[in-house]
């Protein structure tokens, strides 16, 4: 019963953040937006996931890592679960180290006054965002293989 409701809830928190990096890219996606814009959501975005989203990514892993080790007499359901922590942990290091200090920078632009650079900025965080993305999309297909699996 405790690995059920583990699976459930380590599969909730996965498709809550990975759904959240998908909704950025239907969102925040930058194309064609004007400067003023662009930083005014994106800033925005940076208020409101910047500090949650990588708790809750924190989470989903140590509860993928705990799923791993109960589940570790099943080699194809362990290795699933191995993979999907390894694409949530790089998720996680490009968000901290690749999106978040670009993240501190924009915070502090002003709408009305961007940069001259700010487009290369944009781009380059964006890059990183479907970098992450895709990391976290493999990741929670693993998960969901993995789940499958223990049926």
């Amino acid at each position: 019963m405790f690995s059920t409701m583990l699976d459930f809830a380590d599969v909730l928190l996965a498709a809550l953040v990975v759904g959240a990096m998908f909704g950025i890219w239907l969102i925040f996606n930058p194309a064609g937006l004007a400067a003023d814009v662009y930083i005014t959501l994106q800033q925005q975005g940076i208020r409101t996931l910047n500090r949650k989203m990588p708790m809750l990514g924190a989470a989903t892993i140590l509860l993928t890592i705990l799923a791993a080790v109960l589940g570790r007499h099943d080699s194809t359901r362990f290795g699933l679960l191995i993979g999907t922590v390894v694409c949530f942990v790089a998720s996680g290091l490009i968000t901290r180290f690749l999106n978040q200090p670009i993240n501190a920078i924009v915070i502090t632009w002003h709408p009305d006054a961007p940069p001259a650079n700010w487009s290369g900025v944009r781009d380059e965080w964006w890059r990183w965002h479907l970098l992450r993305l895709l990391a976290g999309l493999g990741g929670l297909s693993l998960l969901i293989a993995a789940m499958l699996q223990r049926s």
